[in-house]
């Protein structure tokens, strides 16, 4: 008893250190991520204009904007627009030429940024959804600065179109779309500016208006209606409508996309165009790419997708006879494709990218300037999957009458986002990580498969178990080639202390579980938690419909398998180092979270309602006016090292330990109060509950449960005199606060969840945080000997905290200094403040932004826990809270021990006989 009451201290003041110096950029990892770029809002664009350099700028699904540094693919600069935004929120990204702005649109916010470093320089509430913002290049769309003046269009209640100061954001005038017709989008040409709206006739069909604004006044001009009353019946076949340019115009289609219809903007003709179908394949997709600058040549690209193949036509605009012709075609291609618009001077360019080639092209006719082959993309795809380009922006380098080199940001199927420099892969991105919604940690096929063997021989008789190990070990004599031609290098990374630093294969301390994480869009990722620096496999396991929400959720069942399901779908497993499919298991119920008793809790009638084998066994109904917040059980895999918590005096605190807890967490949002319950999951029984006033319901609530103990966080509103802060709270569970003694407990031979009398004794305190948690988990180990920390996700400084629980220990004496027998166990005085200690912050100087949760898993060290955070970020880190007391580190000298041994057996060899002739000499004396 008397090692742990001195180990105590050591252990605490060792969980204070979040991250040792030699481990940080080593042990941990960070991917800080944008998520999917849309087309339409990305760009390559010079930041200084008086240099040649440029940027890559992004507005993507997440809401997130951000610049990438073309050369290497790092972020020069990010801002979260619009935090849990998707695919279906409207966005919108415009950069001036020769600006060294970029102005964006989203939500009801119209701002603009420095493109050198992100810095705001001034931002609008349109007080409405924002519909399109488009920058003004007219020569009297710049002020003194030099600023290009932006028009934005905004929906809601009272649409309108508000030209903004490029220098300032002020409105400079404004007019409102009457009527009831929906606004879609704003353009500019040289002399009028113009607000495109959907009317809708009384047959469900659509058609176009067109509203004319003169650009210096904002006043009506002209408005008309296009006949597209036949074609459009859906917003969604309208391909484009132009800005920007010398002769904007509008294109759509009709829901078959046998027909292509274009009008150039302040005319009322139109051009029609029949939609060639290529082996009687239907066209599915089709769509439009139009240069963004008012010198530029008047052409566009049309891009056809079928299911199989694609194709393009290059359409010429005749500015003096208001007329669209087709100028030529570019032949037709199996799989998917991407086009991108460039400029230089006047001329336009189109640049094509398939999964073979990478080519340039000039508008004005179809002579290849440039092509390149792409050899891959060097990134993970499913087996059989063809990786092919979704979409993509290019910038091109033009010498002569060539193209001598073209850059292109290509996102890819799989969802990275890739970029070509002349056809070659120069870096790749991971975005689809970005939209991670559910991950686990799963141990690799090959350590699963050794242990299912072994767990074989050890429970089989001797003789069979005997035939068995040897039948494995010839079957591992197969790898002894390739086991020796490993060795030198085996020994050179033990000798360096870069044995952990390895891959998967010579894994031998549990750094290397294969982390799976479920995206919405439908895919399974897998990366290497020691080496996330290649993603292992990376396949599409859902077959999404536009606009379908998925919500997986995937576990690791056992080792080497990772099982992934849905609501909508049974679920399926697969083979963890892989990505092969194994096998489909039944349905499960997404709602429901299970715990070592195969209990499922599902909400019913705004109520908690826990099934076991499909039978009711209880129901929890909150209060009038509450609603549930959350249920956290008691993790599966929970191992505790000790039943009781030693005290200085060497007596024992039992831990009140049952795997049959959760804590449930209810809000009153009327009462501004939240309600707190530890309960029991198999009787329904309430072991611990707290109400707490003045909450401000609308932040987060965390919680989380482990072992005996509990703890949450909240937001209180200010009262009184009491200012408005972020509360921690922390409970433990004893069976009895009287030491040596277990209570109720002590005279049961047998206990059951359904056994009444024997409530917990619980021991709470509270205490002042300096910012809210929005998340919490806690570090996991093999055995739990181990101390732990607690792990808080701090999104107003995008940050992860992991906070020893001796800071956290109820057990504090309140008003005095702690005795000596509490100070052996570590107590220290109770604070009612904690201040986030600088070393406790496991990013260090990174910024995780975006993280929603937070997994851990325990290594097969039990001194170190594996963590992983994601959500917009990926951020994951080895967590040592007791010291790597069971490794050496990497300052230990081995050179030096070696060279020591080395001349004690040098010296042992040279003395040796020296010592026996001695002894010899002295028996001879005596005689």
């Amino acid at each position: 008893m008397f090692l742990p009451l001195i180990a105590v201290p050591l252990l605490l003041a060792g969980s204070a250190l979040a991250v040792f110096t030699d481990e940080a950029w080593n042990v941990d990892y960070h991917y800080a991520l944008l998520g999917h770029p849309k087309q339409s809002t990305s760009f390559f664009h010079q930041p200084n204009p008086s240099s040649r350099a440029s940027l890559i700028f992004t507005l993507s699904e997440e809401g997130v904007l951000g610049a990438i540094n073309p050369r290497d693919g790092a972020v020069v600069w990010r801002q979260v627009l619009l935090p849990g935004a998707s695919a279906h929120n409207a966005s919108f990204l415009r950069a001036g030429e020769g600006q060294d702005v970029v102005i964006s649109g989203i939500g009801s916010q119209v701002a603009a940024w420095s493109a050198g470093d992100g810095r705001q320089a001034w931002s609008l509430d349109v007080n409405g959804p924002v519909e399109d913002v488009e920058i003004l290049e007219l020569v009297d769309g710049k002020d003194a600065s030099g600023a290009k003046d932006a028009v934005a269009l905004s929906g809601g209640d009272h649409p309108l179109v508000q030209r903004l100061d490029g220098a300032t954001g002020a409105v400079k005038w404004q007019h409102q779309l009457g009527g009831t017709d929906a606004p879609y989008q704003v353009s500019a040409s040289t002399t009028e500016v113009f607000a495109i709206s959907l009317h809708k006739t009384i047959l469900g069909y659509l058609k176009l208006k067109v509203t004319s604004l003169d650009p210096v006044t904002g006043h009506k001009t002209d408005e008309h209606m296009l006949s597209s009353e036949n074609e459009l019946a859906t917003a969604e076949t309208i391909v484009t409508v132009g800005a920007n340019s010398a002769s904007p115009i509008i294109a759509w289609t009709d829901s078959a996309h046998s027909v292509l219809k274009v009008n150039i903007m302040g005319t009322k003709g139109i051009s029609s165009f029949e939609i060639e179908k290529h082996d009687g394949q239907a066209v599915e997709r089709v769509e439009l790419h139009a240069p963004y600058h008012l010198n530029s040549l008047s052409h566009f690209l049309v891009h056809y997708q079928t299911a199989t193949s694609h194709w393009a036509e290059v359409f010429h605009v005749d500015l003096k006879n208001g007329k669209v012709g087709k100028a030529y075609s570019l032949p037709k291609l199996s799989g998917r494709g991407a086009f991108s618009t460039s400029t230089s001077d006047a001329n336009v360019y189109f640049t094509r990218v398939t999964r073979n080639e990478v080519m340039t092209v000039s508008s004005a006719s179809h002579g290849i300037l440039g092509r390149w082959s792409v050899d891959g993309f060097n990134v993970a795809a499913g087996e059989g999957e063809e990786i092919e380009p979704i979409h993509a922006v290019s910038d091109v380098s033009v010498r002569g009458d060539t193209v001598s080199a073209v850059r292109s940001a290509v996102l890819l199927s799989t969802g990275d986002w890739v970029l070509l420099r002349d056809g070659s892969p120069v870096w790749d991105r991971p975005e689809m990580l970005a939209s991670t919604v559910s991950a686990t940690f799963a141990s690799p096929a090959e350590m699963e498969t050794l242990v299912q063997q072994l767990e074989a021989e050890a429970h089989s008789n001797p003789i069979q178990a005997y035939i068995h190990r040897v039948s494995r070990h010839l079957h591992d004599l197969q790898r002894l080639p390739s086991f020796i031609l490993s060795l030198p290098q085996k020994i050179v990374q033990g000798f360096l202390g870069t044995s952990a630093d390895g891959g998967i294969a010579t894994d031998s301390f549990g750094f290397h579980q294969i982390i799976a994480c479920a995206t919405k869009d439908g895919r399974l990722v897998a990366v290497d938690a020691g080496n996330p620096d290649k993603v292992l496999w990376n396949q599409q396991v859902a077959d999404l419909q536009p606009g379908q929400i998925w919500q997986p959720s995937v576990s690791s069942p056992r080792g080497g398998v990772i099982e992934i399901s849905s609501k909508a779908s049974a679920g399926v497993q697969y083979n963890a180092s892989s990505g092969e499919q194994l096998a489909s298991i039944l349905p499960i119920d997404l709602a429901a979270d299970q715990t070592a008793q195969e209990v499922k809790y599902t909400m019913h009638d705004g109520g908690l309602e826990a099934t076991v084998d499909s039978s009711t066994t209880w129901h929890f109904m909150p209060t009038s006016g509450e609603r549930i917040v959350s249920l956290v059980p008691r993790p599966v895999n929970d191992p505790v090292a000790s039943i009781g918590k030693v005290l200085g005096d060497r007596r024992v605190l039992y831990k009140y330990l049952d795997p049959n807890l959760a804590l449930l967490v209810t809000a009153n949002d009327a009462a501004r109060a939240a309600t707190f319950y530890v309960l029991n999951t198999v009787s329904g029984a309430i072991l611990y509950s707290n109400v707490h006033s003045g909450v401000d319901v609308s932040s987060p609530i965390a919680s989380m449960l482990s072992e005996n103990w509990f703890t949450y966080s909240f937001t209180a509103e200010a009262l009184g005199d009491s200012p408005k802060g972020h509360q921690l709270v922390v409970g433990e569970l004893f069976e009895s606060l009287v030491a040596n003694d277990r209570g109720l407990l002590s005279s049961t031979a047998n206990y059951s969840s359904m056994q009444t009398g024997t409530e917990p004794f619980t021991l709470t305190k509270i205490y002042q945080i300096p910012e809210a948690v929005s998340k919490m988990a806690v570090t996991r180990t093999r055995q739990g000997i181990t101390s732990r920390q607690l792990l808080a996700v701090l999104a107003d400084s995008s940050a992860v905290v992991g906070i020893p629980y001796g800071v956290l220990d109820p057990r504090r004496p309140i008003n005095r200094d702690p005795s000596k027998d509490e100070q052996a166990e570590g107590l220290v005085r109770y604070s009612p403040v904690i201040d986030f200690d600088p070393k406790w912050y496991l990013n260090h100087q990174r910024e995780v932004v975006g993280v929603k949760d937070v997994i851990t898993s325990p290594a097969l060290l039990e001194s170190t826990s594996l963590l992983f955070a994601y959500g917009l970020d990926i951020f994951g880190t080895r967590l040592s809270p007791s010291f790597s007391f069971d490794v050496l580190g990497k300052d230990f000298n081995k050179f030096q021990m070696l060279a020591t041994v080395a001349a004690l057996a040098v010296a042992t060899f040279v003395v040796a006989p020296l010592v026996m002739r001695k002894q010899v000499n002295s028996r001879w004396q005596f005689m």
